[in-house]
């Protein structure tokens, strides 16, 4: 009986060498994903915000730049755009969209005086500003959990465990191609 006992505690020793790794890992894994959806969830709710915000503006400067309707235009699109995105990566792209446009109708506002005097519109900048600062640290809070995430997901043994439990690499959050280029403004409209 005492030698029988002795190799069970054995084998449950062994065992407990080979699967708490693999918890330990599988859990590692999991917190990171949950990160990574936390991150990304951020972004969405600043997103949402400016999205809110742009309703107002726009009315604002329509009152002042009536004659400057494509670039509403092309914000509504952006909007709904940004709305109907089923993943960080369309997200990214209606975002960009949405920064062009608001960008050229912030350039429009230059033509205004009195608009840039109005206190409604100053207030909707200055919410504006803060928001899209608050997009930036999102977009880089994700990104950073991405890192993590995608780092323990190929790290050994890490990525053995990642492929049994299907744990895949999220995308980063990446500007939209030609989000770096500086938007035309045409005034002749």
């Amino acid at each position: 009986m005492n030698r029988t006992l002795k190799t069970i505690l054995i084998i449950l020793a062994v065992l407990a060498v080979l699967i708490l790794p693999v918890i330990s890992s599988y859990n590692g894994l999991v917190s990171l994903d949950q990160k990574v959806k936390s991150a990304e969830s951020n972004i969405d709710t600043q997103l949402q915000r400016r999205s809110d915000l742009i309703p107002n503006l726009v009315e604002t400067v329509k009152g002042y730049a009536a004659q400057e309707k494509q670039i509403f235009a092309d914000i509504a699109n952006a909007r709904s755009k940004l709305a109907g995105a089923q993943n960080i990566t369309d997200r990214a792209n209606a975002d960009s969209q949405l920064s062009s446009a608001l960008s050229r109708l912030l350039v429009v506002v230059e033509n205004y005086p009195d608009l840039k005097s109005n206190q409604n519109f100053r207030d909707l900048s200055v919410a504006l500003e803060g928001t899209e600062n608050r997009i930036a640290i999102a977009r880089q809070d994700y990104n950073k959990s991405v890192d993590s995430y995608n780092t323990r997901v190929r790290r050994f043994p890490g990525s053995i465990i990642a492929g049994i439990f299907r744990f895949e690499e999220k995308p980063y959050y990446k500007a939209a191609e030609g989000a770096k280029e500086v938007p035309k403004v045409n005034f002749t409209k």
